[in-house]
Parts: structure tokens; C-alpha cells; sequence
């Protein structure tokens, strides 16, 4: 078997490599170890606890033990399916920040500034503002990734942007527009009710040309002869064998399994191969390092009134949900029930949001176990630059092995404070007039948990990650010794061979991280074509004049 380019990887970036690369009529290969995406447990939005949970589509990864987190180990999902995390994840659009795009750019990935990559962002959507306004400037309307908005019909979704607002933050029509600060309307990957992974938005469509195939397989590494990568040895039906490539292996593997492959394939910390037996192709430190990822914490209330999802928490109305959803793709079951988002800044000084709020009119886990109080709802909220690093290195030199993972989560003294700063302010808005009519009491952390020591026991005990993994594997200068990658998404010391994905983030953006990860699939596409990167965007984002004096 060979083409022209193999991707390892059908997830978010690589399904958007796949369809450009095809489209330009080069042949294309996309190795994947999962299976199918087909069926409502994927593509029913209001499903989505269930995919993350299911080993079926799951790598099943989890943390080391924590040090700062009383030693708990964290999942660590990662999609093990067609469309990879885009099939698995909450469904949440959020480009990032401006300013985080900049900083990607000054940390040495040379045209990956803000006026650089949005273009690439208008170029893979196709924008349904729903007649709620929004800066259409901004958007894209006719790329393969739809854009929605939920119907936002339980009046909690309004109590929580009204109550934003009586506290004082400004409101905003389109957080991935001009404007990201502030209280609005969030947007989901949904599209006529189905869930709109990178699956459906690009590998399909590439897959119906004669020049793009899927392979079912699991890469074990990449094959180097003289320097050059020449193809990837995967295992399938029980066989090691080599799939070959003409002009390029692309990585697309997740912020997870990218680094472990390029450590099997000799590409990493020359010290860390050697200990595993693994021959040394090119020594780059910074393959694995980075990591990082955003912590949140589920501030909870209990509700007054029977007006949350906690009714539908039953088999019969789950039947009746998922029966309406099966024939007709509306009801509950279209929305990922996350309809309302907020970005604020936490204190005066910091000039860009860097605190994220997804609003649930439910108290529920993403491990879908509901809060025994019954009727409730709950802000999803977390600092989004924690200065904590970890890392993914390898356990063994067998490819079956799960590699090491480490986030060293609330390791900087800084995440703690945030932390505290972000539950503090939560509670500010849930006892604004607008929750009056809805709220009973907080369920969690509770009344009583007031005092710093109080409040870090909390977290300690119950931040979870938002499964935003990313970094390991960076972009930035070829002269810079911790870079993996150039700006054209080259893996340094190593020729014919590329990784586009969420590993090559200098930095984590604010948000969710499907929406940028696609965008480096998209972006990355133009390098490995030869193509002149898209004209620069001329705009000026939104940043509050008063950053400098006021929090909000």
C-alpha cells in the first residue's frame, strides 16, 4: 500500500488535512485505529457523556497520579474513533483568543499571528448565526464545519447571561467574533441536529473521491531510512506491515499518542529513547514536554423551581428524547445543552479573558452521574493559563503500551489563587437579581467552604480537566532547541515527515480546542501543498479599554 501522503490519525486536524490534500488531487491514505462513528450515541448531541465513557471509542488514557491533587488520577480521553476527539468531545466552537494567536507567533511560530490564522478560521466554517445577531464580518459561511447556536428556550440560559451583566461584564453577540469578553450566546459543532465532527464535515466528503482512502490499522512508528520518513509501520489483522508514502507522513495522532509515535520513531530526548531501546534519529528534547491543558470545577445550585433537564433524567423521558431525536433530529437530544458562555478577565492587569464559563441548566457530571439534590444547574469555570507544565513520555518501547502522562496539574502557586478568584466570582453571579427566582441554595462547594484553606481542599479534591490537552510537541523556530516543529509544520532533523495537531500549540488558547485544531489541519494543508499561505485578515479585536485599572 502507498500514496502520495499518509496521514496517521482521522481526527480533527487530520480529517481536514485528508480533504484538502485530496482535493488538490494528490492520493491519500488516513491510518485509523478506531472504528466506526455511526449511531446515536455519537451523533445525538445531548448523548455526548456517553462516547467519552465508552472504551469502544476511547483510548481510555488517564493521568499519573496528581502530587497537587491529593494524587488522584485524571482521565485523560482522547477519541479512538473516526473523527478522533471531534467525535467524543461536548461540541463546544470556540476559536480562542486573538491575543492567544499572537503569542504563538512572538514564542517563534512566524506567521501563526491572529491576523494570519483567522482567515483559516473563516475559511472552515460555515456560520448559522440562528437570526441572533453576531459579527458576520468575522465568520465564514460556506466552509465543510457548521457553526450553530442552541434554541436557548430554559429561561436559565438568559437568568445566567442577565445575571453576568447585573455583575457588572459586558455582554457579547459573538464570542468568536470582534469581541470574546463577556456574557453570550455559546456555539456548538451541530448541524440539523447531528453532531458535526471533523468526520462528517471533511472525511467523508474526501473519502467519496477516488484518490482518498481509510485504512483500519494501528501505527506502531514511522519509517526513517537516511533522514527521510518513507512511510509507517502499522499492525492490522494480527500483521506488521508498511504503509508507504511518496512525499510525506503527516502525524495527526492527538497531543497524546503524536509524541509517543515520534518517540517510538526515534524522534525525542535522546536520553529517554536510549533508557527504552529506541535508536536515536534526531535528539529534540521538546518532544513530549509542554504539556498543558485547562482544570474547571463545577460550581453547583440547587434550583427553586422544576425547570431544569434533572426532569428528563429518567428512562421514559430519555425514550421519549431519543425517539424524537431518531425520526426527526430535534427536541433535547439536538443541543449539547451548553447554550450560554462567558469569557471574563480576573482581576485588573490582565488585558485579555483568561477565565471560561460553560453554563449547564442541569447539575450533572461529564461522567453523566446527576447531583443526588435532583432539580439544579452549574457553571463549568477555570482559569485558562495556568503556568503548569507536564509532560507525555514513554513507559515502555512497545507501540501497545499507554504512554506516561503527567500534567503536574496546580503545580504554580499562581493556579491556586486563580482557582479560588474563579469560585469567588461564580458565586458573585449566581446571587445576582436575575437568579433570584431560580436559586435554593449551592449544592457545591457549599455554603460553609469559604475560607482559602477551605476552598483549596475543594479543588484539591474535585477540579477535573476539561480534556484540553496540548503542546507537546511545539512549533517554533528551526533554531530553537525545545521546538519539534517548524512553522510549516516540519518535524526538525527529520525530512518527509509532518504533525498537525493540537501537540504543536506554543500555548493553549482560551476554550475549547476543537475549533483551533482544525484550523492547524487547515493551515498546515496550505504548507504541505507549497501554497501561499491566505492573505492576512486587517481587523482589531476587542480588548477592554479599562483592562489596565478595572476586572471588569
Amino acid at each position: 500500500m502507498e500514496a502520495d501522503y499518509v496521514i496517521i490519525g482521522a481526527g480533527s486536524a487530520g480529517c481536514a488535512i485528508a480533504y484538502r490534500l485530496a482535493e488538490a488531487g494528490k492520493s491519500v491514505l488516513v491510518i485509523e485505529h478506531g472504528g466506526t462513528d455511526a449511531g446515536p450515541f455519537i451523533q445525538m448531541p445531548a448523548a455526548l457523556s456517553y462516547p467519552m465513557n465508552m472504551a469502544r471509542y476511547d483510548w481510555g488514557f488517564s493521568s499519573e497520579p496528581e502530587p497537587h491533587l491529593g494524587n488522584r488520577r485524571l482521565a485523560t480521553p482522547r477519541g479512538k474513533v473516526i473523527g478522533g476527539s471531534s467525535s467524543i468531545n461536548g461540541m463546544v466552537y470556540v476559536r480562542g483568543h486573538a491575543r492567544d494567536f499572537d503569542h504563538w507567533a512572538e514564542r517563534g511560530a512566524d506567521g501563526w499571528s491572529y491576523a494570519d490564522v483567522l482567515p483559516y478560521f473563516k475559511r472552515m466554517e460555515h456560520w448559522h448565526s440562528g437570526g441572533h445577531g453576531g459579527d458576520a464580518d468575522w465568520r465564514g459561511t460556506d466552509g465543510p464545519l457548521h457553526v450553530s447556536r442552541g434554541p436557548r428556550r430554559n429561561p436559565l440560559f438568559r437568568a445566567f447571561v442577565e445575571a453576568g451583566h447585573q455583575a457588572g461584564y459586558p455582554l457579547t453577540d459573538d464570542y468568536n467574533g470582534q469581541q470574546q469578553e463577556g456574557f453570550g450566546p455559546m456555539e456548538q459543532t451541530v448541524h440539523k441536529g447531528r453532531r458535526w465532527s471533523a468526520a462528517n464535515a471533511y472525511l467523508r466528503p474526501a473519502l467519496k473521491r477516488p484518490n482518498c482512502d481509510l485504512v483500519r490499522a494501528f501505527a506502531r512508528k514511522v519509517v526513517i531510512k537516511e533522514g527521510r520518513a518513507t512511510g509507517v509501520e502499522v499492525e492490522r489483522g494480527g500483521k506488521i506491515e508498511v504503509i508507504r508514502a511518496r512525499a510525506e507522513v503527516i502525524i495527526a495522532a492527538s497531543s497524546i499518542n503524536s509524541p509517543k509515535l515520534l518517540m517510538l520513531s526515534g524522534i525525542g530526548p535522546a536520553a529517554h529513547l536510549s533508557d527504552h531501546g529506541i535508536n536515536v534519529v534526531a535528539d529534540r528534547k521538546g518532544v513530549g514536554a509542554n504539556l498543558q491543558d485547562h482544570l474547571e470545577l463545577y460550581i453547583q445550585m440547587a434550583a427553586s423551581q422544576p425547570i431544569t433537564l434533572y426532569k428528563h433524567w429518567n428512562l421514559i423521558s430519555k425514550g421519549i428524547i431519543g425517539a424524537q431525536w431518531l425520526f426527526t433530529k430535534t427536541g433535547l437530544g439536538a443541543s449539547n445543552q451548553f447554550e450560554s458562555a462567558a469569557f471574563i478577565r480576573s482581576k485588573a492587569g490582565v488585558d485579555y479573558p483568561d477565565v471560561q464559563y460553560h453554563f449547564l441548566p442541569m447539575a450533572v457530571r461529564y461522567d453523566g452521574k446527576a447531583a443526588a439534590e435532583g432539580h439544579g444547574f452549574q457553571a463549568h469555570v477555570g482559569p485558562m493559563r495556568s503556568a503548569s507544565r507536564g509532560a507525555v513520555t514513554l513507559r515502555s518501547g512497545d507501540p501497545k503500551d499507554a504512554p506516561k502522562i503527567n500534567f503536574n496539574y496546580m503545580s504554580d502557586p499562581q493556579d491556586w489563587e486563580d482557582f479560588r478568584t474563579c469560585i469567588r466570582l461564580t458565586r458573585e453571579i449566581f446571587g445576582q437579581e436575575a437568579f433570584k427566582p431560580f436559586v435554593k441554595h449551592e449544592i457545591q462547594p457549599g455554603a460553609a467552604v469559604q475560607t482559602d484553606d477551605e476552598l483549596d481542599a475543594f479543588i484539591r479534591d474535585h477540579a477535573e480537566s476539561a480534556y484540553h490537552p496540548c503542546g507537546t510537541a511545539r512549533m517554533g523556530r528551526r533554531d530553537d532547541a525545545g521546538a519539534v516543529v517548524d512553522p510549516e509544520t516540519r518535524v526538525i532533523g527529520v525530512d518527509g515527515l509532518r504533525l498537525a495537531d493540537s501537540s504543536i500549540f506554543p500555548q493553549i488558547p482560551n476554550g475549547n480546542l476543537n475549533g483551533p485544531s482544525i484550523m492547524v489541519g487547515e493551515k498546515a494543508a496550505d504548507h504541505i501543498l507549497g501554497r501561499t499561505p491566505l492573505l492576512p485578515a486587517n481587523v482589531e479585536p476587542w480588548i477592554n479599554p479599562a483592562w489596565k485599572t478595572a476586572q471588569r
